[in-house]
């Protein structure tokens, strides 16, 4: 993923730091849901998903890039976040934000049953951002440190913590931006 493509817009409510209090508004993702260690899985999360949008779809017509691809644990029950990493037990769900231009009615089917088109509702999210590998240490540790944000500000997490990855793996590593974002209640 290079740095020129699409991403969602946001809108700032409070900062702190390397930390955010965002508004997303509503938003279409492709979400695969995979198995595996975390690393593995996003990784195989994203041929799915990139193997749709470069064509692999009922039009079979290209759907540009954007970023971030995210990653949460999965749930049995589906849950809603951009394209995200997320883990239960050794599943999760990998997403990408579809460009802002589609609808629900003008994305192009897919193919593949592991790929879901799925319509996020808006939502507000506390992110903290940071360079480097995203590695599970670094993931960790900036969890913890939003964790301990959203508890000394007295506002009430309602999901899990989702991994956003906005770079191509060639992206030299203080380049890179990366996020762990959990959705708060409004």
């Amino acid at each position: 993923m290079a740095s020129n493509v699409e991403t969602p817009d946001y809108e700032i409510l409070a900062k702190d730091g390397q930390i955010e209090v965002r508004h997303y508004e509503s938003m279409i993702v492709a979400e695969a849901n995979v198995e595996g260690e975390r690393e593995q899985a996003i990784g195989r999360g994203f041929r799915i998903i990139a193997n749709y949008i470069f064509g692999n779809n009922l039009a079979s017509e290209k759907v540009a890039m954007t970023a971030p691809v995210t990653q949460q644990p999965s749930e049995k029950i589906a849950m809603t976040a951009p394209v995200t990493q997320k883990l239960d037990g050794n599943a999760w769900k990998v997403r990408f934000v579809m460009p802002s231009e589609y609808t629900m009615e003008t994305l192009p089917r897919p193919v593949s049953p592991e790929v879901e088109l799925i319509e996020v509702p808006s939502k507000r999210l506390a992110a903290i951002q940071f360079s480097g590998f995203a590695d599970e240490d670094a993931l960790d540790r900036h969890t913890e440190q939003l964790q301990d944000y959203i508890q000394q500000k007295g506002l009430s997490p309602s999901g899990e913590p989702v991994y956003a990855f906005y770079n191509d793996p060639w992206t030299l590593p203080f380049m890179r931006r990366n996020e762990v974002m959990i959705e708060i209640a409004e």
